[in-house]
């Protein structure tokens, strides 16, 4: 049975994700451009923090639940939606053009593609959460009277850290074609609208049915993996051209001190 007081609280989890995406726009506030020095180093940060809670907190997790074999179950199943995901927005790429001249029907047709592309990072904070308020649950901290896996908060600041080059990737040709600016943290906000729903769904799902948690954590880690290596490094090595060395020396600290920042995660 799932309290509605938990799901509401795994739902806020993911709706703080998503309003980090807003954050990508708010440099544009202070300055006119950001450094595709610094864009870099945040993709790789990113990066760094989404592989190491994948490895050292999500498949852990799904081993002390079940077996490798499960937990391998599920990451295929977290890489083949990765994939659909992929050509389902190849097939209808969303022009940033169409966020600040779109009516609502069309707003409902921007969405249903956000939502496959980033439903799964919603997934992956969901199954975070699956042992929520659990007397039996280790590794806690207590927020706001609940006792949150520590899995759960370092997976929800590692969605959040990499919402913000997310934000900023889709505020700058927003800013090119002269939106303003609160409506480009708008729109950077409800480009990630899926990741609070996504939370919700899979938490409910792996509370409900705890037999297949080790295949809810492959699921979130195997997603997560994929998406790193065939979306944020790319991204983040395409946007690293114009720089020295094609941006590796950014891209490489930012992967270093993610990787690091998730240590806690592996000694608590």
């Amino acid at each position: 049975m799932v309290s509605l007081s938990a799901l509401a609280f795994v739902v806020l989890a993911g709706l703080v994700t998503c309003l980090a995406t807003g954050l990508g726009a708010l440099p544009f506030f202070i300055v006119d451009d950001v450094s595709d020095r610094w864009t870099v180093a945040l993709w790789g940060l990113a990066s760094g923090i989404m592989l190491s809670a994948s490895g050292f907190g999500l498949v852990l997790q799904g081993l002390n639940h079940g077996t490798p074999t499960e937990v391998g179950v599920g990451a295929l199943a977290g890489v083949v939606l990765v994939v659909v995901s992929h050509r389902v927005i190849t097939d209808a790429e969303v022009d940033p053009r169409e966020f600040a001249e779109a009516d609502f029907r069309k707003l409902v047709l921007i969405l249903g593609v956000l939502t496959v592309h980033s439903f799964p990072e919603g997934v992956a904070v969901g199954v975070s959460f699956a042992n929520l308020g659990l007397a039996t649950a280790e590794n806690t901290l207590m927020v706001l009277g609940f006792s949150v896996p520590l899995l759960a908060a370092f997976m929800t600041v590692a969605i959040s850290v990499h919402n913000v080059p997310e934000g900023l990737a889709v505020s700058i040709p927003l800013k090119n074609l002269g939106m303003s600016k609160w409506r480009m943290v708008g729109a950077a906000v409800f480009s990630s609208l899926p990741q609070p729903i996504g939370a919700g769904l899979a938490f409910i799902f792996v509370r409900w049915a705890r037999i297949f948690l080790p295949y809810g954590f492959g699921f979130a880690a195997g997603a997560m993996t994929y998406l790193v290596l065939t979306e944020f490094i790319p991204e983040a090595r395409e946007t690293g051209q114009a720089l020295d060395n094609d941006g590796v020396p950014e891209l490489a600290a930012g992967l270093v001190v993610g990787t690091v920042s998730m240590l806690p995660l592996v000694l608590y």
